[in-house]
């Protein structure tokens, strides 16, 4: 029995692709739903801190305040704006993420994301099609698995 050791074993991306389905739906939009509830929440916080530190401020000085603790009230604001925005366009994406999963056709199939997994190569083996693989899940349940393995 001849067994080659002439072999390479590799790691390749695996794209994994979901089936929409009313249950993939709605757990999307729930697991979107709570990332703006979050994103709203760390905007409060935000304010509040924010609100905090500034009167923290104001009552430590003289009154009126002169211009260091000027400069230090407008230097909160701009740490908090500049936070603010990036909340802001990150709850503008998330919503926007909300829109178009609400837009998908059941049935459908929309990419996941990655996984790495590790495959054996010889030769004489089409490299580029041992690279093309795809799992296919509906409601988390693997479907099939669509490539070379």
């Amino acid at each position: 029995m001849d067994v080659s050791t002439n072999h390479l074993l590799l790691k390749r991306p695996v794209t994994v692709k979901a089936i929409v389905t009313t249950r993939w739906k709605e757990e999307a939009q729930q697991q979107l739903q709570s990332q703006l509830n979050q994103i709203d929440q760390q905007l409060q916080q935000l304010e509040t801190q924010a609100q905090r530190a500034i009167t923290e401020i104001q009552k430590q000085s003289l009154q009126p305040p002169g211009p260091q603790v000027m400069q230090q009230i407008e230097n909160i604001q701009m740490q908090v704006n500049q936070r603010k925005s990036e909340l802001l366009e990150q709850k503008n994406q998330s919503l926007q993420q909300l829109q178009q999963v609400q837009l998908l056709e059941l049935n459908q199939e929309v990419n996941q994301g990655q996984i790495e997994s590790i495959f054996r190569i010889e030769p004489g083996d089409n490299l580029v099609e041992k690279m093309q693989v795809e799992i296919l899940l509906r409601d988390g349940v693997v479907e099939e698995i669509r490539g070379d393995i």
